[in-house]
């Protein structure tokens, strides 16, 4: 039997087929996939069956955690994510052709890029486009690549991790910082010249969860003095929860020099003058390789370039 070629699997893939793949993917479910569909389960099940004979393999599977892909159905549901990403995004350029630009603007950004490139950047960005609705989640650089890939915000300002393949992203340097051990004001460690990490040992820390760049630098800054005993950790990804357990106690953490300086010149925290310099991969506007920008996210990205480029000079 010869093989179709692509246009003739494409004709006859249905579109409610592409669109049941995409509810499965959210829900793993296929009753409650069925009924954002508006059709009956038996009907979905129909669906996702002609669609599997189509592509000639099974795309999901029944497992205690609902219908999650098969490791082809990973594969098909990637793509389609792309599709009905792709779809939106040309519906927003449309409109912007017409009516000025609109549509919605979704950011991830790790906290240290917050104060010196998005907030600035947005302030601009929302005088210049104030019909364009903007989100913004704030995470570790693991969490927020990953949410980038599934197609649930536009851009990334964070750094690439070990769980994620550089090739699948374009990736442009912004910023470059050390990490800086910070306390509350008044906090009795400050009254020293130099603090070494080995005199921290028996700090109560708050640090980053493991996998994010922040944590992996600071354990191996750790590693580096001789520290092998287990320490005093909360973990946490939240900079206001960390920055309030900061303000009330004689807990320590590790943040950018750039949130170190924001809190700084809020009266709120003070960097200690630590003898051991540790210095993270650079902040880097990451977006997906090979697929355009959406209207709104194409327009911001020059933005948090020039600042970037402003903070060199």
């Amino acid at each position: 039997m010869t093989a179709l070629t692509d246009a003739q699997l494409l004709l006859r893939l249905r579109t409610r087929q592409l669109l049941l793949i995409r509810l499965l993917d959210v829900e793993h479910h296929l009753g409650r996939a069925a009924i954002a569909l508006n059709i009956s389960q038996p009907a979905a099940t129909k669906l996702l069956q002609q669609a599997e004979e189509t592509l000639g393999v099974r795309l999901f599977q029944r497992s205690a955690r609902g219908m999650l892909p098969t490791t082809a159905g990973e594969v098909v549901v990637r793509y389609v994510r792309t599709l009905f990403s792709d779809f939106g995004i040309m519906r927003e350029e449309l409109a912007a052709l017409t009516s000025g630009l609109k549509g919605h603007l979704r950011i991830g950004s790790v906290p240290g890029a917050v104060p010196s490139l998005v907030a600035p950047a947005l302030i601009e960005y929302k005088r210049r486009h104030p019909n364009v609705q903007v989100g913004v989640i704030e995470d570790t650089s693991n969490v927020i690549v990953h949410l980038l890939e599934r197609g649930e915000v536009d851009l990334v300002l964070g750094r690439l991790t070990d769980q994620h393949v550089a090739g699948g992203y374009d990736v442009s340097p912004l910023s470059e910082e050390a990490l800086v051990v910070v306390v509350r004001q008044g906090h009795p460690l400050l009254a020293q010249s130099s603090v070494s990490l080995k005199e921290l040992i028996s700090a109560n820390w708050i640090m980053q969860p493991p996998g994010a760049p922040q944590r992996t630098r600071l354990d191996a800054a750790l590693r580096e003095a001789g520290i092998t005993r287990q320490l005093n950790i909360t973990e946490t990804s939240s900079t206001v929860l960390t920055t309030a357990l900061l303000q009330i106690s004689d807990m320590v953490a590790v943040m950018p020099t750039s949130l170190a300086a924001h809190y700084g010149r809020l009266g709120a925290l003070r960097a200690l003058p630590l003898n051991t310099p540790m210095r993270l991969p650079a902040i880097s506007l990451i977006t997906p390789a090979g697929r355009p920008l959406s209207a709104a996210a194409a327009h911001f990205a020059p933005l948090v370039r020039a600042l970037a480029q402003e903070g060199l000079n």
